[in-house]
């Protein structure tokens, strides 16, 4: 379980973002890891209980984590280190186009959420398309009580065009979630939440609530995958 000393690591990261100070601090790393990763282990059990293409996947709970390098290349802030960890878990792994459930540890700005978080051209294109033709059931969904209890907020955009995406007219009644370029949930939660014991059993009620989402999200994806 994610613990106090788990985000302590995290706060003290955040101030000494260097490889020398790292590499004195790599026990407590790895500790900090293993709580996570036990925690990631602990969910896909509990996803996989609800979302039956999680539990085909079978994901390796390792390959669900972010890497905690940065990837400074293009980057004019060159820290080494990410000072937040972050679990993604989704059909087919992380590096699969498909939707999910995901979880970002920090301390002070945790949260979890699901969905598509900024997808290529080829799949916004595809999510767009799956909206406007079965509007009525991502109304649905969307306004579902179940999921407006754990997020609040609703559908979030990941950033959103002025006017509509081109083969989309303006007159569509999906047009405003047609001018979204992703679909995703987003709840924080304080630390006292995080450190919980009943974490996991919390987010397992919230990740069900989203699944339905997700599920609708993904369901054009599966042209991606499919022989021309």
């Amino acid at each position: 379980m994610i613990t106090s000393t788990t985000l302590a690591f995290l706060g003290e990261l955040k101030e000494h973002n260097d490889r020398e100070w790292f590499t004195g601090h790599k026990h407590e790393y790895q500790h900090a890891y293993g709580d996570v990763l036990d925690t990631v282990v602990h969910l896909l059990i509990r996803i996989g209980a609800f979302d039956s293409d999680i539990a085909a996947s079978a994901l390796d709970p390792k390959s669900c984590i972010m890497r905690i390098n940065r990837d400074v290349r293009f980057s004019k802030d060159k820290s080494p280190y990410k000072t937040n960890i972050f679990a993604f878990i989704n059909k087919g792994g992380r590096k699969s186009p498909f939707g999910g459930y995901y979880l970002h540890l920090e301390p002070g700005a945790s949260f979890i959420g699901g969905g598509i978080y900024m997808p290529e051209p080829a799949v916004l294109e595809l999510l767009r398309g799956e909206i406007s033709d079965n509007f009525r059931e991502w109304t649905r969904i969307v306004n579902d009580k179940a999921m407006a209890a754990s997020f609040p907020g609703g559908v979030q955009p990941s950033g959103k065009l002025k006017s509509p995406p081109k083969g989309f007219e303006i007159s569509n009644p999906a047009i405003e979630y047609l001018k979204f370029k992703g679909y995703y949930t987003q709840r924080f939660l304080d630390d006292k939440e995080v450190t919980s014991p009943a974490l996991v059993s919390n987010l397992e009620g919230m990740f069900a609530s989203v699944k339905p989402m997700i599920d609708f999200l993904n369901r054009p994806l599966q042209k991606l995958s499919r022989p021309s």
